[in-house]
């Protein structure tokens, strides 16, 4: 066997020292590996301030590390819609569960460049369970359709295999049910001065819905409502759904101009929701104002359809928001004003679709606004619980004509008696 002064052949090689060589290239350090992982990972404190970041991620975002570490906290690295579903849903459920994992956000680079990544975090806590830091991990999802259609296909055949067995479909039924409760109000507040009901008709047990609505006081005389329709349903449908919820308490409570609150929902949307996968809804929100026994309602629609009200004199009107435009659907869209004051004994009457898009009589045609607007007439003067008893008794005779979920808010001020005032 030959020697080279290199040192030793590596035997049936013929190569010198193929095995030192081979595990030279093994001996990668634990911080060499940190650095240069596939993948992003990065150390916060609990209060977000980011104490430790890889190379990896750095380089994607295109920023230093003194730049970062110290100076910057973890929300500051994701996009205006990243940061509000951090604040509002990420961060408090991380802090309750203690990890969540394969969470959508988008980063922002130094160059204003947006990464899709999909993030995993981990609390790591001392011996006695207090919280010390959070630990993440961020993987570049630019090709996630791929991932999103893999998604999809594995939910298409775990729905197909949950309708194989009847104990299975019963335990979704119930799973869907408490997800839909949880995305709209358990009750009404009681406000003074004003009357409200609702009603929620979901039209599958098997699919969670994107309808929704609230009503919500502000201060000693005003009071918020909305009531919308997200587009598609499922999983996706039930997320949209509570970031639109969360983002219209937010807005409101700053600024309670309908229509400036329906501008900030679409810059959430459109910033949240990009590229090929873009999410919208149909919205109306307005502020309800008591004046003595009237109230003021100033409401603005995004693409919704009209409110209709009935008058204590027998009158039935729709309140027109022509030319609103869908929520998050596209730039500059523009939002409908529109105001009306509600007498003793009027009902404001808010819907989604599923109502008038309802299929009737054997050829199925449209229900319609003039019938909803003739049924209304029938009924008026009706304060809010009788009509939506009504409505409600409406869908259920649609049978499967009624092929969408449907969402009824009815609000007004209680009607005057010889004696005061009287409730619907």
């Amino acid at each position: 066997m030959n020697r080279g002064a290199g040192g030793s052949e590596e035997p049936g090689t013929g190569v010198p020292g193929t095995r030192a060589a081979f595990s030279a290239l093994l001996e990668d350090s634990a911080e060499e590996l940190y650095e240069s992982a596939p993948c992003g990972y990065l150390s916060t404190l609990m209060d977000g301030t980011i104490a430790k970041i890889n190379a990896t991620l750095l380089g994607w975002l295109g920023l230093s590390r003194d730049e970062v570490v110290g100076r910057m906290r973890f929300s500051d690295l994701l996009t205006v819609g990243g940061r509000l579903y951090h604040e509002t849903h990420f961060a408090p459920l991380l802090r309750m569960q203690g990890r969540l994992g394969g969470i959508a956000l988008e980063m922002k680079g130094a160059s204003g460049s947006r990464l899709p990544v999909l993030i995993t975090s981990t609390v790591k806590k001392s011996d006695d369970g207090e919280p010390l830091l959070i630990r993440t991990t961020v993987f570049d999802a630019t090709d996630r359709r791929a991932y999103e259609k893999e998604l999809l296909r594995a939910r298409r055949a775990a729905e197909e295999a949950r309708r194989q067995a009847e104990a299975d479909r019963e335990a979704l039924r119930e799973a869907l049910a408490v997800l839909q409760r949880s995305l709209l109000p358990a009750a009404l507040p009681d406000i003074p001065g004003v009357e409200a009901a609702c009603h929620y008709h979901t039209a599958s047990p098997m699919e969670v819905g994107g309808d929704f609505y609230d009503l919500f006081a502000l201060d000693g005389d005003r009071s918020a409502f909305f009531l919308g329709d997200v587009c598609g349903k499922g999983p996706q449908a039930a997320a949209l759904t509570s970031l639109i919820r969360h983002t219209l308490r937010a807005t409101v409570l700053h600024d309670s101009d309908p229509v400036a609150n329906l501008h900030v929902l679409d810059t959430v949307l459109r910033d949240r929701y990009t590229g090929d996968d873009p999410r919208y809804c149909t919205v109306v929100s307005g502020v309800l104002e008591r004046a003595g026994d009237t109230v003021e309602v100033r409401l603005a629609s995004g693409g919704h359809p009209p409110a209709l009200v009935l008058r204590a004199d027998g009158r039935v009107e729709y309140l027109w928001t022509r030319g609103g435009m869908l929520v998050g659907a596209l730039p500059e869209a523009e939002f409908v004003p529109v105001g009306t004051t509600l007498h003793p004994g009027d009902t404001l009457l808010l819907y989604t679709d599923g109502l008038t898009e309802a299929r009737t009589g054997p050829d199925r045609e449209l229900y319609g606004y003039e019938a909803l607007e003739s049924f209304a007439a029938d009924l008026a003067p009706s304060g809010p619980h009788r009509v939506v008893h009504a409505l409600t008794d409406l869908l259920k005779g649609f049978g499967d004509g009624l092929d969408d979920d449907t969402a009824l808010l009815a609000i007004g001020p209680p009607a005057r008696t010889d004696t005061g005032f009287r409730t619907s």
